[in-house]
């Protein structure tokens, strides 16, 4: 078998092929086809990756190992750079085992439904999604889920009515030795990729109906017709439960009844879901979380739009619901905004449960979209909460100060003193010199300091030390532990902080729950190297948008400070410019002046 492709999807795999991870890559992989499809800014796969957020810049950020490939080098390869490859072929580079797998998968679906076997940049996007791997973890942890990205692809084609779950089959079996420059390719004889027999047609679904058309075999037509269990599940009909089809629907009560529940569930959901936006906004001023729950909010009104609404009015009974005279005094009380907050994310979460099980009676692949969204909300409940606690928890903290171990221990405790006394809201504890057992007592002895002086104690990269040494939390880079496994670790009240180093990022740490930012590096600094410098540009973008407590970090001085605050940020995190001074103690307090 040879795919087909779309012009615009063979564009995207000819920019992927201009991609490698790591030197002279000999195989396309799911990371530069992601590239790739954001080549084409115009196409649908390029416009949903944008609607979630997902520009070059994440995608290099999260696998800085791509590279583009020189001219020549492609030119060696046989692939030349904005020249589509043949049609019904791939780029010469071999494609990589799991993309094989799963446009064979795709393929096979489109072919059960009797759509065209073309492939577009939609089905790539919903490929990359559908296979294990960190690319299609990262997708999902963006909010690209495989089941939506499907049921998208079939509502395209008028097959509204579709349940992924009913079509699902195995994947083919991936052969190494068919895959080649010429795409992929399977043995005639494969009795899973064969085409089927000229007696024997391929399960067809009309788009208007949703059920088999008459030209299947005698056998699979009496069991979608039947609704007696069947005799056998031999044929060309997928394993597991039998597709959902109008025929099998509700009777006109149940349906009027599930569009009750559904309309019901559907305003408490929006209500809710406007509330916990306009918390975010207004309260918590983040435009980052803002603009995902905002993009949430379209993404319900357009999943509830396959309900229409003259159906869902018919069906409200507001003066007939009993439940209007039910109260408890709870419900007319709120303390503070947190638990509005509290209230309404816990209200979302319930309509969206109690319209994903009522929508299955109606409208299966709904369902399954609204399941992906109530998942969203899990994520973006946990972003949220834990902003709303870091920024309380870290509201008075502005001076950071990071030192090192120093040579001897009475060195290092004289500094420590001198710094938390002097009034510093946060040390952190960073040495990769020192062997463990030296830096945990360093680590031992900077909690007593800083206890005893109220003063926060972070310890870098290591949650394994921060924890044995009752550390208040652990700061990791973007090549150290992720936000998730440092929190294994340290547990769920410790802090967590990230190191960013642009805008995707920061905004990416903060979904992810962490409590607050390193931002920077913003000036060449003396304790540290850096290949490249944001700088304050990156602080403007940051301020702009996200509420999480940020910290301006590398080569802050009291001389370039002011250009610091202007940027909008009130919060610095300081090395040398403290730990190397004369007087630890007075650079501390100069720093604190400034800061105001």
């Amino acid at each position: 078998m040879r795919y087909c492709f779309t012009p615009a999807a063979e564009r995207v795999l000819t920019e992927a092929a201009a991609w490698s991870i790591g030197e002279f890559s000999d195989c396309l992989e799911a990371p530069a086809v992601l590239l790739g499809l954001l080549s084409e800014p115009e196409c649908r796969a390029a416009i949903t990756l944008a609607g979630f957020g997902v520009d070059a810049s994440a995608i290099r950020s999260r696998w800085p190992s791509l590279v583009r490939l020189s001219t020549r080098f492609l030119a060696w390869q046989g692939v030349s750079p904005g020249v589509n490859p043949p049609q019904g072929g791939c780029p010469v580079k071999l494609i990589a085992p799991e993309i094989a797998e799963s446009f064979a998968r795709i393929v096979r679906r489109l072919r059960m439904l009797g759509l065209p076997e073309e492939l577009g940049t939609d089905h790539l996007l919903w490929g990359l999604s559908s296979v294990q791997g960190e690319v299609a973890e990262w997708l999902r942890q963006m909010g690209l889920e495989p089941t939506g990205l499907e049921a998208e692809i079939y509502r395209v084609h008028g097959l509204g009515s579709v349940s992924a779950d009913s079509i699902e089959m195995e994947p083919l079996p991936y052969d190494p030795e068919t895959i080649g420059g010429q795409g992929v390719q399977s043995g005639a004889n494969d009795p899973e990729t064969a085409m089927p027999e000229d007696n024997v047609s391929p399960t067809r679904i009309h788009a208007t109906e949703g059920r088999p058309s008459a030209d299947l075999p005698r056998d699979t037509a009496s069991l979608a017709d039947s609704s007696e269990e069947p005799a056998s599940t031999e044929g060309p009909v997928a394993q597991g439960d039998p597709a959902w089809r109008p025929s099998d629907g509700p009777s006109p009560r149940e349906r009027l009844l599930a569009l009750r529940v559904i309309d019901a569930a559907a305003n408490r959901a929006r209500e809710g879901l406007r509330v916990v936006e306009d918390y975010v906004r207004f309260v918590l001023d983040d435009g980052s979380l803002t603009a995902r729950l905002k993009h949430l909010r379209h993404q319900l009104a357009s999943v509830l739009a396959r309900f229409p609404t003259h159906e869902r009015l018919a069906a409200r009974d507001t003066l007939g619901d009993v439940g209007t005279q039910l109260a408890t005094p709870a419900e007319w009380r709120r303390n503070d905004t947190a638990s509005v907050l509290a209230a309404n994310f816990t209200r979302l979460q319930e309509s969206l449960r109690s319209l994903e099980e009522f929508a299955k009676i109606l409208d299966p692949p709904a369902s399954a979209e609204i399941e992906q969204l109530r998942y969203q909300t899990y994520t973006l409940h946990r972003a949220v909460e834990t902003l709303r606690a870091s920024v309380e928890r870290l509201h008075h903290a502005r001076l950071y100060v990071l030192i090192d171990g120093r040579a001897t221990a009475e060195e290092f405790v004289e500094l420590a003193r001198a710094i938390a006394s002097a009034g510093a809201h946060v040390i952190q504890l960073r040495d990769k010199r020192l062997d463990d057992r030296t830096l945990l007592q360093r680590a031992r002895a900077l909690r007593q300091i800083t206890a005893e002086a109220g003063v926060l104690f972070i310890m870098n990269d290591r949650p394994d030390l921060a924890v044995l040494a009752r550390a208040d939390g652990v700061h990791v880079g973007q090549e150290e532990l992720s936000v998730k496994d440092a929190r294994a670790i340290v547990g769920p009240e410790a802090l967590v902080g990230v190191s960013t180093h642009g805008i995707e990022q920061a905004r990416q740490a903060v979904l992810e729950g962490a409590n607050y930012l390193g931002v920077g590096p913003i000036f060449p600094s003396e304790t540290k190297q850096f290949e490249s410098f944001p700088g304050v540009a990156l602080l403007r973008a940051v301020a702009a948008e996200i509420a999480a407590p940020a910290f301006a970090i590398g080569g802050i001085r009291l001389e370039n400070l002011p250009l610091v605050l202007a940027s909008g940020f009130r919060r610095v995190a300081v090395g040398a410019a403290i730990a190397n001074a004369a007087s630890p103690r007075a650079a501390v307090r100069e720093f604190l002046n400034a800061l105001g």
